[in-house]
């Protein structure tokens, strides 16, 4: 063993460093999941998701993003989209579905899901994502930022890119249900206590100006709530009839507190398992 002080430290560094990710092999699936520590890209064989044909009352949103990612898909220029809006109206599973519908359609499309708290180690990802000849639509769900939260500057480096750019076989999809990806009381306080209030929130609320595309997804009615389940029994092959489906449907929403998209598949996955039909 050496006696020099510097060689044990770079020797102990290098031992407790990560070793280097290996070239990914992106033929390996279509969806991947990106982890840290140790840093890889895990293939996803089989993702969960609904056909986007059974995503109901979401049309003009779904028809956009499906747009968007056609275009990104063929080589074309297209934006960074933010879906934002109530909880359990479909962001992420618009995201899947569309992702699902451009492959089905011929396009090859790789969709890489990143959580938020591993943003810090996008730069690396996006690293490998550059050298691939695939396009990729990375996903972050459920994307939002506290008073304190630093993750918003890693975020910059997938919507902007820096001096490099964002790499072009890569397009950035999140979803929140803050427009603004931070909480509106905190803006407030924000504005409230600083010197140039304009100036205390701009370089977080700017991040959601930096998506080209912004998707409202809002509470939905009776009738809309009513026609998801239908669409489950329909595609499933669910036999109920009418009536105590409708009454079955409405207490349940009734006991939940509310109506969304969420609250209809739970219902449906209620009423399968009871009669017997497997999801």
């Amino acid at each position: 063993m050496t006696d020099d002080p510097m060689e044990r430290i770079a020797a102990a560094l290098e031992r407790i460093s990560p070793a280097p990710l290996a070239t990914p092999d992106f033929d390996a699936a279509d969806a991947f999941v990106w982890h840290v520590g140790p840093e890889r890209l895990e293939p996803v064989p089989h993702v969960s998701r609904v056909d986007l044909s059974l995503l109901v009352g979401i049309n003009r949103s779904r028809d956009t993003l499906l747009e968007n990612t056609l275009r990104f898909a063929k080589g074309f220029a297209a934006n960074n989209a933010l879906l934002w809006g109530a909880r359990g109206m479909g962001k992420s599973s618009l995201v899947k579905a569309v992702h699902a519908e451009v492959n089905a359609q011929g396009h090859a499309l790789k969709i890489v899901e990143l959580q938020r708290e591993d943003l810090p180690s996008v730069g690396r990802l996006l690293q490998h994502l550059r050298g691939s000849e695939s396009r990729f639509l990375l996903f972050c769900d459920d994307l939002s930022f506290s008073h304190d939260d630093q993750h918003y500057k890693s975020l910059k480096a997938v919507l902007d890119g820096g001096i490099e750019g964002r790499p072009d076989n890569v397009v950035f999809y999140a979803t929140s249900n803050r427009r603004h990806l931070m909480p509106r009381d905190m803006i407030e306080n924000e504005r409230s206590s600083a010197i140039n209030p304009s100036e205390a929130v701009e370089e977080k609320v700017s991040l959601s100006d930096r998506f080209g595309l912004w998707l409202g997804f809002h509470p939905c009615d009776q009738d809309a709530y009513l026609e998801m389940i239908r669409g489950y029994v329909a595609a499933y092959g669910v036999d109920v009839d009418e009536d105590t489906l409708y009454a079955e449907a409405i207490e349940w929403q009734a006991t939940r507190g509310g109506r969304s998209g969420r609250v209809a598949w739970q219902y449906f996955t209620d009423l399968a398992g009871r009669k017997g039909v497997s999801l």
